[in-house]
Formats: structure tokens, sequence, C-alpha cells
């Protein structure tokens, strides 16, 4: 990807919808408990998704969506030391947290994070949220419908309302996925799929098992505490076969899964 500008921490568009970031984040895992407080370069792993969605400059409010569990009062330390406001809300029903979330921190759409992508992208989300502000009438936009990037540098964003209306109507998976109800329904909403070139889909970076963790923690290793652009990101990879190949046979679960 290139000629995407990064901006400042200050939304450049005022007249535009004013665009709130979710991140969700809670310390269980059954795969790799606690990830999200894990450290990389000394920040957190949730303290560099906070940082990207921040960089993005397109956020009117930020907020971490976390559990109401006594473990996750360890998120809530962070999202404090962190200057980021918390949400709290139920285990498993992570649409129950995001609509909450919403109603404290009120706005025209939501940009959904998830706090196991440390090595999410600002640029992308400018991106997308400036797709979404191009688009009249749209419900949700997703770089994951059509799949280009690499696990763990996806973007959403959906129309509050829309996510309103998926509190109401989404059962079972749906609550955990949060907007997976949207995009599984385009017949009931306008849905847009969001794709970039070149097709880095084979790249897995986000966070969910010890193998992740060692690709992960090698990147940071070479680049240090900073945010790198997807392409620069990909470029060094691409010469990193044995990297590449730590977590390459992890197998993602499907959306029936919790």
């Amino acid at each position: 990807m290139t000629g995407v500008p990064v901006h400042g921490s200050t939304p450049t568009d005022e007249a535009g919808p004013r665009i709130v970031g979710i991140v969700q984040a809670r310390m269980g895992s059954s795969r790799l408990p606690g990830k999200v407080l894990r450290p990389l370069a000394g920040r957190s792993v949730l303290g560099r998704v906070v940082r990207a969605a921040r960089d993005s400059g397109v956020l009117a409010d930020l907020v971490v969506a976390t559990s109401t569990d006594a473990v996750d009062d360890a998120v809530v330390a962070e999202c404090e030391r962190l200057g980021v406001p918390c949400h709290r809300g139920p285990v498993d029903d992570v649409l129950d947290r995001f609509v909450g979330a919403l109603a404290a921190y009120p706005g025209d759409a939501v940009m959904r994070f998830t706090a196991d992508c440390p090595l999410l992208d600002p640029e992308i989300i400018t991106l997308v949220a400036s797709v979404y502000r191009a688009v009249p009438g749209l419900d949700y936009a997703s770089t994951s419908i059509a799949r280009t990037l690499p696990r763990g540098l996806d973007v959403e964003i959906i129309r509050a309302e829309t996510l309103r209306t998926l509190g109401r109507l989404a059962t079972d998976h749906h609550r955990v996925h949060v907007t997976s109800y949207a995009y599984t329904h385009p017949e009931l909403f306008r849905v847009l799929g969001v794709t970039l070139t070149p097709d880095r889909s084979e790249l897995r970076l986000t966070l969910d098992t010890e193998q992740d963790w060692a690709l992960v923690s090698a990147v940071i290793d070479h680049f240090g505490d900073v945010s790198v652009p997807l392409a620069k990101l990909a470029d060094w990879l691409h010469g990193q076969p044995r990297l590449r190949a730590l977590n390459a046979d992890v197998r993602q679960k499907q959306l029936e899964e919790s």
C-alpha cells in the first residue's frame, strides 16, 4: 500500500461521521492466556493496539471494552496507565460490551479493534475510515470480507445504529464476534469489502498461540517500539522464510468457534 497519509491524533474531517474506536480486550484466552498484557519492547500488546488506533487520527473517542471478570481488573489497570477509558460488560457476550461502550461514548460509527493485533498499521485504519466516509449509506465495511491483508492487520467499521440493531438480532456465536451477523446477512445490511494489493493474506500477524508470539516477538526485536507500515513489514518478512514458517501451520478458529 502506498500513498495513504498518516495523520495526527485529531480527526481531520470534523464534518464527517463521529467515529468511536472500541478495542475488545480480556485476559482469558484458550490458547494464549494473558496475551493482551504481554510486553513487547517495553509496551504491552494492548498498548500497541491503542497507540496504532490513536495514531490513525480518525477517532473522536477510543475506549477499551473488557469483561466484569475479576481477572480483567488487570486490563482496567493497564487502561488507566495508558490513559484510555474502559467499559466493562459480560465475558462471553462481546456484542453487549460493544453496545454498552457505544452508549457510554456515543458516535455515528464504530471501528472495532481486537487487542491481539500488536502489528496493527495506523495507515490502514485511516484508509478504511476514508472509504467509509466516501460511500454514503454503508452499514459495514471491512478488509476481511475478501481477504488480502495478513491476519492481525484487518480493520472494520460499522454504523452505530447498525451495531445497536445487531444487539437486538444477533444470537449464539454472532454475539462473540460482534459484527459477524452483519456481514453474513448482506440481504439485510449494506456491506462493503475493502481490498488492498498486493495480496499478503498468506502472512499471519495476529497473536493467538505461542507460535504467533515467537514471530511477533522477532518482528518487534528487529523494528523496535514503532508502528511498522505493512509494505515495509511484508518486504522484510519476505526475506525471513524461517520466521514465516513459525506459525504457518496454525489453524485459525472458525466463526462458529468461541
